[in-house]
């Protein structure tokens, strides 16, 4: 659902175990919503792209995909 500020809710599922469950549970601009999401997490950024069998009603769920390194 879309709020009056575009913003939708989010629930990231997978990833490292120790990536805080105040970024598990986000918001996003609801232009952003199809798209993947990266979450900066110790030395590299977190992947996650929208589950395939998501619920229409509530927040949409977004699955880990994959780590990446931030470049020096």
């Amino acid at each position: 659902m879309i709020d009056h500020e575009g913003m939708v809710d989010v629930v990231l599922v997978g990833g490292p175990l120790d990536l805080p469950d105040t970024l598990r549970s986000t918001r996003i601009a609801a232009a952003k919503r199809g798209t993947k999401i990266k979450i900066e997490h110790r030395s590299g950024y977190e992947h996650f792209e929208p589950a395939a069998d998501a619920a229409s009603s509530g927040p949409l769920v977004f699955q880990w995909a994959g780590s990446t390194k931030i470049a020096e």
